[in-house]
């Protein structure tokens, strides 16, 4: 079994990958701010349109520090999927420990107002994990 920091997850036809990369640069260790930035994509392989919602992060430091991340949409958008369609998209965690984790899950809604969660498969915040490259289909 592969230990990659990346998540690569599919639920009910949306399929969420994730991929983090430690910023050095603007990190500040001695102070307790280590910085991270990950990129998502999030692609309807299924048959029906699904529009995103809101977002629910589950973010744990290497202390076991849990912090809950809730809100509407990402970035500010509500991506509306089509079949075949993808949402990409960058955003960055502070942490207080020099690793942890994040995973959690998106809302969406179908056409017709049924709602459902895509789970965010949980992918590591680490120090050694390969430099970000850009999140694709496998």
């Amino acid at each position: 079994m592969s230990r990659s920091p990346h998540s690569d997850t599919l639920t009910e036809g949306i399929r969420v990958q994730a991929a983090a990369q430690y910023m050095p640069g603007e990190s500040e260790p001695e102070d307790k701010r280590f910085l991270y930035v990950y990129k998502i994509r999030i692609a309807n392989e299924g048959v029906r349109r699904a529009k995103l919602l809101s977002r629910h992060w589950i973010i744990l430091d290497a202390d076991n520090h849990r912090e809950d991340v809730r809100g509407p949409g990402v970035v500010g958008k509500t991506p509306d999927l089509a079949p075949g369609e993808h949402f990409e998209y960058m955003s960055s965690c502070p942490l207080r420990t020099s690793w942890g984790t994040m995973e959690g899950s998106y809302t969406f809604e179908r056409e017709g107002g049924e709602r459902f969660e895509v789970a965010i498969g949980r992918f590591f915040l680490v120090p050694s994990a390969p430099r970000l490259v850009p999140v694709t289909q496998s």
